[in-house]
């Protein structure tokens, strides 16, 4: 849509510059007159018939002209740029819709390791039941946590299918349209931009459509006040017509012609073309207001998405290390467990704090790349293939708090 409308504005735009020239018509004229009697002379009826040539042409109007086609060139600006601004949308929603979709189905494997451990765990209570080194409270509770688990996994699984129709709508697609998204490992690294906020503040100042699309319109609006101010100043205009006539009575027939250069000059319009001025003035000022939110609005975004990514970075780390921290506490509870010197409430809470670590393990992790996307976006370098274009980024590892 957004594609249809910017190719109709460049059409408004070449059909604008249209007034730069002369009209010319042709046509065929055909009259029949009854002329009234007068002394000496009978009334009379004569036919006459043939084409004509005509060509109009505004020579001068203090700018209208050129107002206008400029009014029509900035606003084709802006609607191409409103095109831009929804393909930069369009890639950062599939973007984001993908994220979401491996992000769930990361979530959805971690659940099926959880079910396998929480079904481990489940035999191992059984056996040490049936051998009378376990109460049935022990298994119970191990039921209870298997049950968690495979309700954990149905309800991800649900949402599995959920977020790949969403991605599929986010594509131009039926949401149940079958299509394969590979796995991405979850083992790279993790990088932080290497430009300061500022930086990329001033990037997307540059970049952004949206700023381009405000200050198109800013101008276009500048442009109207001259179309507007030229409606009350005076125009001169040359108009010329050729006509070739038969008739059915001799003398009215032969060539005739019309040449008129004449100056026009608007007296009294009751006080519109000063209303009009005015207006157009105040659109402009509108304009350059919705300019200038436009760029706070950017800035904000940036600044945000900057700090935004900082704290996914961080969050990374940190559930990298309470998943390790995790991971071994769950093995010695589970040997413990083994040797019968630990209690199996002991290996269920291991086991939950294992799984809450895997699950904030994937959640930060695709929280990373959508804040990554997200920045792009922002700083306006998110190109068609979803990557993004900052300089080379900095290894995690590196970055210290400001």
């Amino acid at each position: 849509m957004s594609w249809a409308q910017a190719r109709s504005a460049a059409d408004v735009y070449g059909s604008s510059q249209g007034r730069l020239y002369p009209t010319i018509s042709a046509g065929i004229g055909v009259t029949r007159q009854l002329s009234a009697p007068t002394p000496g002379r009978p009334a009379q009826e004569r036919a006459q018939i043939g084409p004509s040539l005509n060509l109009g042409y505004t020579v001068l109007d203090f700018g209208g002209r050129s107002g206008s086609i400029d009014v029509a060139r900035q606003t084709a600006i802006a609607a191409d740029l409103t095109h831009n601004t929804t393909v930069d949308n369009t890639i950062l929603q599939v973007e984001t819709a993908a994220f979401d979709y491996l992000s769930t189905r990361a979530q959805r494997d971690a659940a099926k390791v959880t079910l396998d451990e929480s079904t481990k765990s489940l035999d191992a209570a059984n056996e040490r039941h049936r051998v009378g080194l376990a109460t049935i409270a022990d298994v119970l509770q191990a039921r209870t946590a298997r049950s968690q688990a495979q309700l954990q996994l149905q309800t991800l699984e649900g949402q599995l299918l959920v977020t790949r129709g969403g991605l599929a709508v986010a594509m131009g697609l039926p949401a149940n349209t079958t299509f394969d998204v590979p796995d991405i490992p979850a083992t790279d690294s993790v990088h932080f931009v290497a430009e300061s906020v500022d930086t990329l503040i001033e990037l997307a100042v540059r970049n952004r459509p949206e700023l381009a699309t405000a200050r198109a319109q800013a101008a276009a609006a500048q442009s109207q006040i001259r179309v507007a101010r030229s409606s009350g100043l005076p125009s001169l205009t040359l108009s010329a017509t050729g006509a070739s006539n038969s008739s059915n009575v001799p003398g009215y027939a032969g060539k005739t012609y019309l040449l008129n250069f004449g100056v026009q000059v608007p007296v009294f319009t009751g006080f519109s073309n000063q209303y009009d001025e005015h207006a157009a003035n105040e659109q402009y000022q509108a304009a350059l207001a919705r300019s200038a939110v436009a760029k706070q609005l950017i800035i904000q975004q940036v600044f945000t998405a900057y700090y935004t990514l900082r704290t996914a970075t961080d969050r990374v780390h940190t559930s990298r290390d309470l998943l390790a921290s995790a991971t071994q506490s769950e093995t010695v509870a589970r040997e413990r467990y083994r040797e019968g010197v630990g209690s199996i409430v002991d290996l269920l809470i291991a086991q939950s704090a294992l799984a809450n670590a895997r699950a904030q393990a994937v959640d930060a992790r695709w929280e990373w790349r959508s804040a990554l996307a997200q920045l792009a976006h922002d700083v306006g370098v998110l190109n068609a293939r979803g990557d993004t274009s900052f300089a080379p980024l900095t290894p995690a590892s590196t970055i210290r708090p400001e």
